[in-house]
Formats: C-alpha cells, sequence, structure tokens
C-alpha cells in the first residue's frame, strides 16, 4: 500500500528524512489503542451509511484478528510503515483490500493519534495509582511495626527534636497521598475523546460523536475540533503529576541513602536493593535509592521539554508534536518503575536501634522541652528561649547533655526551675507533648494509622 499522504508528491523521502520524521519505534506501544480507535471509528461510520453492517463485520474481525497477533508477537507485524496508523490501515487493506481503504474515512491521524494518546494516559493513571497504592502500603506497614521507635527530627539538616520514627515515615504517606489526588485529576483530563475533529475542522458525515467517545470508554466529548487536535495539556497534567511523584520519591531516596551510610548508620537496605563495588570489596551501595534520585531529572526533563514544544506551536497540529510520545512514554515507565522498586525495597530495611538512640542525644534535640517547660510556669516564650540559649551553652562547655545537668546549676539561672524539669527532659516525654492532630505523640500517630486502615482497609 502506498503512503497515507504519497499522491500529491513524486519523490519519496530521503533515508535521512524517515530516519528523522518515522515513529513507528515509539508509537508502536499505541498499537492496542489504534485497533480500538478503528474499530469505534468504523462503527460510527457504518451508524451513517458509510459502511454496511457485512463491511463493518469483516473491519472489525480483522481488527480483532490484528490483536490476537500483536499481543502474541507485535514486531513480526511492523514494517516499513511512518507510524502505527499507516501500518494498522496497511495491514488491514492487505487483508481486506479496497475494503480498509474505506476505514480512514472522515478520520485523520491528527484526531486519531491524540485519541490513542487519551486512552494511554489514563491506562497510565490506573498503572500509577495503582503502583502509588502499593507504596503507601509498605509506608504503613513500616510504620505500624515501628510506630514507638523514637527518631531524630532535622531541621536544616540540625538535630532539632525528638519524633517517632513512624510519624516521619507518615510524612511521606500523606505526600503520596496528594500524588494519588494529581493522578486522579491527571485522569479526568485525559477521559475527553477528541474522536471525530478528523484533520482540524471536524468531518463532514455527522458521525455520532458520543456513541465513539462511549465505544471507547470516554466520559465525554472535546467541544472544539480545532483545540482537540492540537491539546496536549493533559498530557502535561500527567507529566506534572508524575515529576511530583518523582520529586517525592527523590527526597524520600535521599534520606535512605544518608540515613545508610556507615557515617549515620540509621538503616541497612536489604541485599537484594544494593549493589557492591568492583574494586572495593567492603562496600554496599543503595545504587537503586542512587538510581530513583537520579531518574527524577528524567521525569522532571520531560515535563520542562514538552512545555517547550507546545508554547511556540500555533493552532492546529504540527509534527512537532509527535516528540510527545517520547517523553510521556520514558516518563511513565520511569515513574513504574520507580514506585515499584521503593515499595519492594522498604520492608527490606533494618532499623539499627542503638545508633538510632545514641543520635538522639546529641545536639541538644530537648532544648525546646526545657523552653516550653518555663513557659508553663508563666516565662515569656522569648525570654525562655533566651535562656535555655545560655543553659545550652554551658551544656556544651560541660560536654554534658540538659538531663545531666544538676537542678542546683539549672536554678542558679533562673529559680523558676523546679525538681520537675527533669520529667520534661526525657525523649519519651518530648514525643507524648506533642498529642495534637498532626503531632507525633504516639496517640496521635496510632490515630491516623486507623484512619488509614480504616480508609484503605489494609
Amino acid at each position: 500500500m502506498s503512503k497515507l499522504w504519497g499522491g500529491r508528491f513524486r519523490q519519496g523521502l530521503d533515508e535521512s528524512a524517515k530516519l528523522m520524521s518515522y515513529s513507528l519505534d515509539v508509537d508502536c506501544q499505541l498499537a492496542g489503542y489504534d485497533l480500538l480507535v478503528n474499530r469505534a471509528h468504523a462503527r460510527a461510520l457504518m451508524v451513517k451509511g458509510v459502511l454496511t453492517e457485512d463491511e463493518f463485520g469483516k473491519i472489525e474481525a480483522c481488527l480483532a484478528d490484528l490483536d490476537q497477533g500483536f499481543d502474541t508477537d507485535l514486531d513480526a507485524f511492523l514494517g516499513d510503515d511512518e507510524d502505527i496508523h499507516s501500518c494498522v490501515e496497511r495491514l488491514v487493506t492487505e487483508r481486506l483490500g479496497d475494503l480498509g481503504k474505506k476505514m480512514h474515512t472522515g478520520k485523520s491521524r491528527n484526531d486519531q493519534v491524540v485519541t490513542d494518546v487519551r486512552l494511554f494516559c489514563k491506562d497510565a493513571c490506573d498503572a500509577i495509582e495503582g503502583q502509588l497504592l502499593a507504596l503507601m502500603e509498605s509506608l504503613y506497614q513500616m510504620a505500624v511495626t515501628h510506630i514507638n521507635v523514637p527518631f531524630p527530627g532535622f531541621t536544616h539538616m540540625q538535630t532539632a527534636q525528638p519524633v517517632l520514627f513512624s510519624h516521619h515515615l507518615l510524612a511521606y504517606f500523606e505526600m503520596l497521598k496528594r500524588d494519588v489526588g494529581r493522578i486522579h485529576h491527571a485522569f479526568e483530563e485525559a477521559d475527553v475523546c477528541p474522536l471525530g475533529s478528523a484533520a482540524l475542522a471536524g468531518n463532514n458525515y455527522g458521525l455520532d460523536r458520543y456513541l465513539i467517545a462511549g465505544e471507547l470508554g470516554f466520559s465525554q466529548i472535546t467541544q472544539n475540533s480545532m483545540d482537540a487536535v492540537a491539546d496536549r495539556d493533559f498530557m502535561l497534567e500527567l507529566l506534572f503529576a508524575n515529576s511530583v511523584i518523582m520529586t517525592h520519591l527523590s527526597r524520600l531516596s535521599e534520606e535512605l541513602i544518608l540515613w545508610s551510610s556507615p557515617i549515620v548508620n540509621f538503616i541497612a537496605i536489604g541485599d537484594n536493593f544494593t549493589t557492591g563495588s568492583s574494586i572495593m570489596p567492603q562496600k554496599k551501595n543503595p545504587d537503586i535509592a542512587e538510581l530513583t534520585r537520579g531518574k527524577a531529572g528524567r521525569v522532571l526533563g520531560a515535563l520542562t521539554a514538552l512545555q517547550h514544544i507546545i508554547k511556540g506551536l500555533p493552532l492546529t497540529y504540527n509534527r512537532d508534536l509527535q516528540e510527545d510520545k517520547v517523553l510521556l512514554f520514558d516518563s511513565v515507565e520511569t515513574v513504574l518503575i520507580s514506585l515499584e522498586c521503593m515499595a519492594k525495597m522498604l520492608p527490606t530495611i533494618t532499623l539499627n536501634r542503638q545508633v538510632i538512640d545514641d543520635q538522639i542525644k546529641t545536639g541538644y534535640s530537648l532544648a525546646t522541652e526545657l523552653a516550653d517547660y518555663l513557659v508553663k510556669k508563666g516565662v515569656p516564650f522569648r525570654e525562655a528561649h533566651d535562656i535555655t540559649g545560655n543553659v545550652v551553652l554551658d551544656a556544651i562547655d560541660q560536654k554534658l547533655g540538659l538531663e545531666k545537668l544538676s537542678l542546683d546549676y539549672l536554678r542558679s539561672i533562673d529559680a523558676r526551675f523546679e525538681a520537675d524539669v527533669f520529667e520534661s527532659l526525657t525523649v519519651d516525654a518530648a514525643i507524648s507533648a506533642k498529642d495534637l492532630v498532626g503531632g507525633t505523640a504516639t496517640r496521635q500517630v496510632q490515630s491516623q494509622l486507623d484512619r488509614i486502615k480504616e480508609t484503605f482497609k489494609w
């Protein structure tokens, strides 16, 4: 079969132009969706009498046969085709002759490709949500296991205040929960059917676009044919959601990398998610966490790249948009494997409790408790802050923890210190004092875990 656009040209494309412009190696990922789109369009043609019922039946059977073949060995069906759309049309025409040439009536590759991609995005959103939930469950289970484990909380990478390790994990749970919301929004943006818009102006056959949308599982149809073929906002929405997911995974990865360093030694990651060195036999490298952190750059870059592709395009379709799928497919694939690995890696992590307990005691993380103690004795907070700062300076000079200072010393600084001050200067007391919604107290963390269990039935 000749190229879809060959009639107007005396010469074929130069081989270098083919290498640059042919996209079959990329958009073959849309093969299954393209078959669905062709079937829905053919049914609409039959309803309008452009195809007979018998003709539609033959096209439908041919597309179903190709679907089975594609599932078995897609590569065997691919030829020297410009893209997956011309490949499918070639295959149908080879089998059905002139009837195959009717299939494209009233349809353009412009509305066809964007419909294919919208279907892909909807499935991608479902797959990403599934992996997000798997990772959220891993975080939940880890938090349940370690609910009462104290852990140093940091600001500016400096020891700040003690928290529960479970509380720290659930911070990432909250991030991922927001990611699920963004994926839901991306799904809704993709769930609009553009088929029937043809090249840019609509088609001449009065095809029932609501019928087509229903056939393909869309909940809405586009309202402007020019926007329909030019629009890639729905892809930007998914790429944005993916970029935020990878930003969150990168932040988690950074902490796992830091914690697993022998210098910090808070955790050990399982052997099945670490690698060794080719020259240093003692090394155990957190490579999967590092790769996740690195791959975040690719996903963030895909969003920026597509924005740059779109920003200068006039209406309607321009060939620049062929580059969108490379970015989309890589972004989705990267997010899915990163989420899967993180969900499987977390359960392999073990905590070095003694190291963690020792670290909590350094850095004077109980200083705020001392200031708050004074506030409860009637001291204005700013004054209490200054008093506590002076106490910390003396404790540093004496190389003592705050809890090791004598009551006589504390009373020499401020007479409002009493013997009960030491009840506040323990890690458990500091954690238990944060007993409000969102706080790190065990009661509050357990309440959050209970809400999660009720919501997700884990």
